[in-house]
């Protein structure tokens, strides 16, 4: 017999998941009655493996064959922290660790627990919330913008449809070239949106920059004059707001562009960092020799690194009291995702997230974290993303591989199942609350293509590869799956621009082109539609806890409840029908029967909805 310990089951451990400073936390070990256990011990460590306290269970109560210990514990002390547990013996004893869901002795790993602060809280308008993303410049053009202090070089494309550069232009410059979306297009199409169910709409850089993506930032209290002025700003997230959504902003702080005001490589602006020894900006960046040699973001020279705790960055971006993150709030932004956020120092995450919400009380910031962000370690240090409330929310790109791999058939559902229990454990329920959910962004291949061709060839033919109609119609079919599943789980569902209408391409710059406009799928929109309708409006889908209920074969099935509501989502992989319990269909594909007898049928996925007061 094992000894019994689950960290995710609510007789073992409560609460679930993460911990508030000041909370108890209650711990139980089944020792086995033969197993000659005669008493336990937690050892608590700190994320540097460094050894934090010894606590004695106590005896609880003997439950058929098996002794129950007891441990109950509390801290003040926010922190990331691992444990295992120590089994006594008359004559010695061993280290128990976990090993998949259940224990072993001295070897396996140790379970995680995130003391997070009591008075953590996320904004309310984005937990459950459908999200929706836009690179400006792609997404649709309103009007014309003045363009003469646009920085130099730049084309703009004569026709909507074509191709986006994909190679350097004569003189060997790269994403100089545009197509002219801008903010009042996307004012324009707000009752798109509005119709499509979004509350939080993210915005891809709007600064003033060289490039079309924008992330080269030259001037962070201005518009690119390519997008419009600082009037347009005001005026699109006024009308959002009217219409009820709310206004998200890149915030690229870890680096600049080398043609900006503060570097000014170019000689373009005067007083940067370059172009004047004096300049105020010059101890912002990381110049090993200057003026010509200085770090910069993954050894490209048109990102200069930035300092980001040198005090004269602090004020300019946080502390002053017309600072960039002041300056767009008081305009209208609602918030801001953060690039890279990995690469930025936990105190400036920390000092942003204060400032903002001081400004604006609840102003969200989002991170751009790639793996798990609660045991995140970068350049040796781990982060204090949730311990220390800096973040509310983060891009989820674990669940996208997840449902990728899952649907690809690459994981029979057990590793799926696995990664969303890991996520729900590990994350404060406030940041899973509000997650961003991703299929598709501007940094991966379209999610069509993704589901069905993961070629690898060359720029030259993946400017022209694209999908036959056999195999478009099977990533069709896929990625109606995949959203599916994308809008039933906890967070936020984020649309980037397009995908609810069937866009393919591969990564940057094929994933970036233009809103096809007048050619949309119009089925596959209807249906992302529905799925936003639900989200918005079933409370176990915007609020509700998650618990997988089968994971494998094929298989996943898992259980969202909020209040007297409680939904049940199947997806069925494998190729046998899977027979359902009674239940109101909400959603569906591939389900026959009726409710006293419903069959999930292959490649089959669905919604089934139980007032819990008649459970």
């Amino acid at each position: 017999m094992r000894i019994l310990y689950d960290s995710r089951k609510l007789r073992h451990k409560t609460p679930f998941g993460t911990v508030r400073t000041g909370e108890c936390c209650v711990l139980r070990v089944f020792l086995p009655r033969d197993s000659g256990g005669i008493g336990v011990k937690l050892m608590l460590e700190n994320c540097d493996n460094e050894f934090v306290s010894e606590t004695p269970f106590a005896f609880e109560q003997r439950d058929g064959d098996y002794d129950i210990y007891r441990c109950e514990f509390s801290t003040q002390a926010r922190g990331l922290y691992f444990y295992w547990f120590y089994i006594m013996k008359p004559d010695g004893g061993f280290r128990l660790f976990k090993y998949g869901s259940e224990t072993n002795m001295e070897d396996g790993d140790k379970w995680q627990l995130s003391v997070i602060p009591a008075d953590f809280t996320v904004p309310d308008f984005a937990k459950g919330a459908v999200m929706y993303q836009i690179l400006p410049d792609r997404f649709f053009r309103a009007g014309d913008c003045d363009l003469t202090e646009k920085l130099q070089p730049f084309t703009i494309h004569e026709n909507w449809d074509e191709q986006p550069q994909y190679t350097p232009d004569a003189e060997g410059n790269w994403c100089g070239d545009f197509f002219g979306g801008n903010l009042n297009g996307i004012r324009q199409k707000l009752p798109y949106l509005k119709s499509l169910g979004v509350g939080v709409l993210y915005l891809n850089p709007i600064f003033m920059a060289y490039s079309n993506h924008r992330y080269d930032t030259a001037d962070y209290k201005r518009i690119d004059p390519m997008l419009g002025t600082e009037e347009d700003f005001k005026a699109l997230c006024e009308e959002a707001h009217r219409q009820d959504i709310r206004i998200i902003l890149d915030g690229v702080f870890s680096h600049t562009g080398s043609n900006s005001r503060y570097f000014d490589a170019k000689h373009v602006f005067g007083h940067g960092a370059v172009s004047d020894p004096d300049s105020p900006y010059r101890d912002w960046y990381r110049f090993r020799h200057y003026p010509d040699d200085y770090e910069c973001w993954w050894d490209m020279p048109t990102l200069p690194n930035v300092e980001e705790l040198t005090p004269g960055y602090l004020d300019y971006i946080i502390e002053d009291e017309d600072s960039v993150a002041a300056h767009w709030l008081r305009l209208g932004a609602d918030g801001f995702r953060l690039d890279v956020a990995d690469e930025l120092p936990d105190e400036f995450i920390y000092r942003l997230k204060r400032r903002i919400r001081a400004v604006k009380p609840d102003a969200m910031l989002i991170g751009e974290v790639w793996e798990d962000a609660s045991n995140k370690r970068t350049y040796g240090v781990s982060r204090r993303y949730f311990v220390d409330g800096e973040l509310d929310s983060v891009m989820n790109y674990p669940w996208r591989k997840a449902i990728l791999d899952f649907i690809t058939g690459e994981d029979d559902g057990s590793v799926f199942g696995e990664t969303l229990m890991s996520i729900v454990e590990n994350y404060p329920p406030q940041v899973l609350s509000c997650l961003m959910n991703v299929l598709g962004t501007h940094d991966t291949p379209r999610i069509l293509t993704a589901l069905v061709d993961p070629f690898k060839g060359t720029r030259e033919e993946k400017a022209h590869r694209r999908l036959p109609p056999e195999l478009l119609a099977l990533a069709k079919e896929r990625l109606r799956m995949a959203a599916f599943l994308q809008f039933m789980l906890p967070g936020m569902a984020n649309i980037y621009y397009a995908d609810e209408v069937g866009m393919e391409g591969y990564d940057d710059p094929f994933c970036r082109r233009t809103y096809p406009w007048g050619r949309e799928d119009r089925s596959l929109l209807a249906y992302y539609r529905a799925l936003a309708d639900l989200k918005n409006t079933l409370p176990a889908l915007r609020a509700g806890d998650l618990r997988v209920t089968m994971a494998g074969q094929g298989r996943l099935s898992f259980l969202r409840t909020a209040e007297s509501q409680s939904v049940q989502i199947y997806t069925n992989k494998s190729s046998q029908v899977w027979y359902l319990p009674d239940g109101e269909l909400c959603i569906g594909h591939g389900v026959t029967g009726s409710a006293e007898g419903r069959m999930l049928l292959p490649d089959g996925y669905c919604l089934l909805f139980k007032n819990n007061s008649t459970m």
